[in-house]
């Protein structure tokens, strides 16, 4: 497993668009970090962001 995700790579691991993936960032539903110019996201928000999706689905 990458640490980094770049916001196309956190698309494909969510199944989601990458405009879906800049609206969570704007939104900050989703964490990301800035590194020379490039928007990371961390593997474990990703993580947490579908914890978050599962723990909304059951309640």
């Amino acid at each position: 497993m990458k640490l980094f995700y770049r916001p196309k790579e956190a698309a494909a691991v969510l199944g989601m668009s990458r405009t879906a993936i800049f609206r969570l960032l704007s939104s900050g539903d989703l964490r990301s970090i800035k590194h020379d110019g490039y928007r990371l996201i961390p593997a474990n928000a990703l993580i947490e962001f579908a914890e978050s999706l599962e723990s909304k689905e059951v309640a």
